[in-house]
């Protein structure tokens, strides 16, 4: 059984019969309930509990999609938390999925609903509803989150009767809430750009909210993240499935990696010291085989001891069939296989790889890196028809079972949390900065931490002269994929669009094709453009 704040975070979020639904960026009454006995009203801040059930919206709602889990817009209480998509298809991890592997080598699906075809083949376009889905989502979490903010000053505090204690967990919770909130800003600024940026300081109601460039945005993020060392808990203090200090810096050295693309200005320097202290913060390497990190119980099977941000999951708490690692789980599951041997109920016949990736891995032999988990029996490597699950080889890096082989909770919503931040990629990140330039770091040092990775996965350990940025994309994507990473690492090594880096049905051909390098940003969504006619359309859209 898992912790406490994860049956409090779902078990919150069924029963609170919440009336949110984001229409558009520009309108924080939409996602504020106006009747007094609503959540995040007046009323509802009168219990001491509230605080804590709020927090567990926010996290919760990365995984689920609306009320009762998926949420279904036909039963009254039980609305997505968005418009424009089902609760299901409109969960913050599905939709970070879809936006950061299916545009990739590391993903195609076979599935044709609405638009999400032109993901597969980076012809997207301002009308997708899959981007307007993720853009409003990461809004709305960013809405809930300044509206936390706003009821918990120390004025309104005081003014309830809130005692020491629980405003000294307040606090806490409200530094939680501002992580969250930055980490949806990361994502917002990483996919689309220039976007508004709006805060606990702006009016409540209808306004136009002011289009940030992406360099002032990446500036506000990292603020946020540099303030919050004096806010959050101390590293590995906080319950599990919450995040401390050690979350923001993560976050902060992604930012930083990731500087040139998104400034125009490297901040290696900056990137390799905060993976030191990232890697120098308790958490510790996970000394157990690679597929533990995947499992059911990877929140008690030692897997754990390297996750700094996991988005947690929980058969018996969580009510969304289509969301989060459910999607990943039941789409990844189709042809010949065995659902049950996966842990699930059932198959989608969606997800597959491409032939490219998969190349990124040896042979199979007895001596073969354990991590290119990939099915094959009825499968093919090549993808003809990408809408015939049997084309491409399917994946299965995650399994709903135990490390032992039990069994896991349920057999239809997985129990397997999702590793958004682990250590691992801190010395992924360490050992590229360092590459680039970082003088804070140290290429022995470098190699120490790639090799510790490659021999967990059963794979020859390489030298000094063969650590180099090729080598780390490479790695970066055998011990990572999946795991939303690929679209901007891709991005960082200039190999996303054009024609330096191809992969089938790139550019929508079956042998592939370059494509435009406006493609590296995601249009802004046509309906927020209508909602709010202030912002401007990315370059190439």
């Amino acid at each position: 059984m898992k912790i406490s704040f994860k049956y409090i975070s779902y078990f919150f979020l069924f029963v609170l019969g919440l009336s949110m639904t984001l229409t558009s960026c520009t309108d924080d009454l939409n996602v504020t309930p106006k009747d007094d006995d609503e959540f995040l009203s007046e009323t509802f801040f009168q219990d001491p509990a509230s605080y804590k059930q709020v927090l567990a919206k926010l996290y919760a709602g990365l995984y689920v999609g609306g009320n009762d889990g998926d949420g279904d817009a036909t039963i009254p209480g039980k609305n997505p938390d968005i418009a424009g998509l089902g609760g299901d298809f409109s969960s913050y991890l599905r939709l970070l999925f879809v936006t950061q592997e299916f545009t990739t080598d590391e993903a195609i699906i076979a599935w044709a609903d609405g638009t999400l075809p032109t993901l597969n083949s980076q012809t997207w376009a301002p009308a997708n509803e899959f981007l307007e889905g993720t853009f409003s989502r990461a809004f709305y979490h960013i809405s809930v989150a300044n509206e936390f903010l706003r009821q918990t000053t120390d004025e309104k505090l005081t003014a309830r009767g809130v005692d020491a204690n629980l405003k000294a967990d307040i606090a806490k919770f409200r530094a939680e809430a501002r992580f969250l909130r930055a980490f949806s800003y990361y994502n917002l600024m990483d996919l689309f750009g220039n976007v508004p940026i709006t805060t606990e300081n702006d009016p409540v109601g209808f306004f136009y909210p002011v289009q940030k460039s992406r360099a002032e945005v990446f500036a506000f993020i990292e603020s946020e993240l540099k303030d919050l060392d004096n806010s959050l808990v101390a590293s590995k203090q906080n319950e599990y499935g919450r995040v401390d200090k050690t979350a923001a810096k993560f976050l902060l050295a992604q930012i930083y990696l990731n500087s040139k693309v998104y400034t125009g200005v490297e901040r290696n320097n900056e990137a390799a010291t905060l993976c030191s202290e990232v890697i120098n913060s308790g958490y510790t390497f996970a000394n157990v085989p690679y597929r533990y990190l995947f499992s059911a119980d990877n929140n008690r099977n030692g897997a754990e001891s390297e996750f700094i941000f996991p988005i947690v999951g929980d058969g018996n708490a969580i009510r969304a069939t289509g969301g989060g690692m459910s999607f990943i789980m039941h789409a990844s599951i189709g042809g010949s296989m065995d659902a049950a041997s996966r842990g699930m109920d059932g198959g989608w016949q969606g997800i597959r790889t491409r032939r490219e990736f998969v190349n990124l891995f040896p042979d199979a032999t007895a001596t073969a890196d354990n991590r290119g988990t990939f099915y094959t029996a009825g499968q093919s490597k090549d993808i003809n028809n990408v809408g015939t699950f049997t084309d491409g080889y399917a994946v299965t890096k995650y399994i709903n079972k135990n490390a032992d082989g039990s069994a896991a909770q349920r057999n239809d919503i997985p129990d397997i949390d999702f590793p958004m931040f682990r250590l691992t990629d801190a010395y992924l990140m360490y050992a590229e900065a360092t590459l680039r330039g970082a003088t804070t770091g140290n290429l022995n040092t470098a190699l120490g931490y790639v090799n510790q990775i490659r021999t967990r996965a059963n794979a020859q350990t390489i030298t000094l002269g063969e650590l180099t940025l090729d080598f780390i994309l490479d790695e970066r994507g055998r011990e990572l994929f999946w795991e939303c990473h690929r679209r901007t690492d891709l991005i960082r090594f200039g190999k996303f669009t054009g024609g330096s880096k191809i992969w089938q049905w790139k550019g929508g051909s079956v042998n592939g094709n370059s494509t435009a390098s406006f493609r590296d940003l995601m249009p802004i969504p046509a309906r927020n453009i209508q909602a709010n006619p202030t912002l401007k359309q990315n370059t190439g859209y």
